[in-house]
C-alpha cells in the first residue's frame, strides 16, 4: 500500500483532472491504478511518490520492463507519472518535477484490426435478427446500426440518451471524452432502426410506469446500476453476432467496428479532417493511422494484380 501522503496526493490529483479536464472515470480509473503502483513500488525501494528522483523513476521503469510487461503498458504507467508530477511541481508540492527528461519506450504503432465491408454487412444482417424477441431484435439492429454509421465509442453509444435521437434529428450531439460535445450525422439505415427501437422502448418505458417505476432517460435501458446497457454486455453481444455471421469473434470487438466505420470512409473519400471530427480525436495524429491501413490494403492489390509483381 502506499503510504499516507502518497495515497491523498493521488486522490488530490484525480480529483484535479476530474473537475479542470472532465476526465472520464474510465482514465482516472486507470491513472490510479498506475500510480497506486507506482507508489508501492518506491515503499518497497525506500522511497515515495513525494521524495522519488529521476534515478528512482528510472528504476521503476526498469524494472516494468524485466517484469516482461509490453512496451504500451510502461509507456502508459510514465505518462501517468509525467502527469502527476506535472501537477505536483505546479502545485508546490515538488521544488523539481523528477520524470520531466525521463523518455519513455514510446507505444508501437499498431494498425488498428478492421472488416470488410462485406463482414460488416453480414454481422448488420444478423443483429437484425438477432434475439428472443421483436423488442430485442429492434434494440441489437439500432445497436450495430447507430455504431457503424457513426463510428461511436463503445461508452459513448451505450450511455446515449433517448432524448438526442427524438423527432428522427439528422445529426445527433455526442458527448465524448473529456465531456466534449460533437456533432454527427445519421444514415437513413440508422434513422429507421432508431425509429422502430424507440417504439419498442417507450412501450416498454410506459409498462414499467405503470407499475409505479421511474422511466429511463437511456437509450438502451437496463437494470443494472448505470441504468444503462454496459460496454461489457455489448461487448459480449458484438461477439456473439460476430459468430453468427461466420466471422472469428476473437478478431471482432465494437472498436474493430469503430475502426471499420474510419477505414471505410478514408476508403471512400472522405477528407481525414472530417474522419478526425466524426471520430472525436483530439489530434489528428490518433486518426492518421487509418492512412496505414489503406497503405497495405493498397500494397496487397498490388502484390496481387501487378504483372511485374507475380513469380
Amino acid at each position: 500500500m502506499p503510504q499516507a501522503d502518497d495515497a491523498r496526493r493521488i486522490s488530490t490529483f484525480l480529483e484535479a483532472i476530474a473537475a479542470e479536464n472532465g476526465a472520464a472515470r474510465n482514465t482516472l480509473l486507470a491513472y490510479g491504478r498506475d500510480l497506486t503502483h507506482a507508489a508501492d513500488w518506491l515503499t518497497d525501494n525506500a522511497a515515495t511518490l513525494g521524495s522519488a528522483d529521476a534515478a528512482a523513476l528510472i528504476s521503476y521503469l526498469v524494472a516494468l520492463d524485466a517484469e516482461g510487461l509490453s512496451r504500451a503498458t510502461r509507456a502508459r504507467r510514465l505518462s501517468s507519472l509525467k502527469q502527476f508530477y506535472r501537477f505536483a511541481y505546479d502545485e508546490g508540492w515538488r521544488r523539481e518535477n523528477p520524470a520531466l527528461r525521463i523518455d519513455g519506450p514510446g507505444r508501437a504503432q499498431r494498425l488498428p484490426g478492421t472488416l470488410s465491408e462485406d463482414e460488416v454487412a453480414r454481422m448488420l444482417d444478423i443483429a437484425r435478427d438477432y434475439g428472443t424477441d421483436p423488442a430485442t431484435r429492434a434494440r441489437n439492429a439500432c445497436l450495430f446500426e447507430l455504431l457503424y454509421a457513426t463510428g461511436l465509442r463503445v461508452t459513448e453509444l451505450v450511455s446515449l440518451p433517448d432524448s438526442a435521437l427524438r423527432g428522427a434529428p439528422q445529426m445527433m450531439m455526442v458527448r465524448g471524452k473529456g465531456g466534449k460535445d460533437r456533432l454527427v450525422p445519421l444514415s437513413d439505415p440508422a434513422r429507421a432502426a432508431v425509429a422502430i427501437w424507440l417504439a419498442h422502448r417507450d412501450k416498454s418505458e410506459d409498462a414499467s410506469r405503470a407499475t409505479g417505476k421511474a422511466g429511463s432517460r437511456f437509450l438502451f435501458p437496463a437494470r443494472g446500476a448505470k441504468g444503462h446497457m454496459t460496454r461489457e454486455r455489448f461487448y459480449g453481444l458484438v461477439k456473439e453476432v460476430a459468430s453468427r455471421a461466420g466471422l472469428d469473434p476473437t478478431r471482432v470487438s465494437p472498436h474493430v467496428l469503430r475502426h471499420a466505420f474510419a477505414t471505410h470512409l478514408l476508403a471512400g473519400g472522405a477528407d481525414l479532417r472530417v474522419i478526425q471530427t466524426l471520430l472525436g480525436h483530439a489530434d489528428l495524429s490518433s486518426t492518421e493511422i487509418y492512412t496505414h491501413v489503406l497503405d497495405e490494403r493498397l500494397r496487397a492489390l498490388v502484390m496481387e494484380h501487378h504483372p511485374m509483381a507475380r513469380d
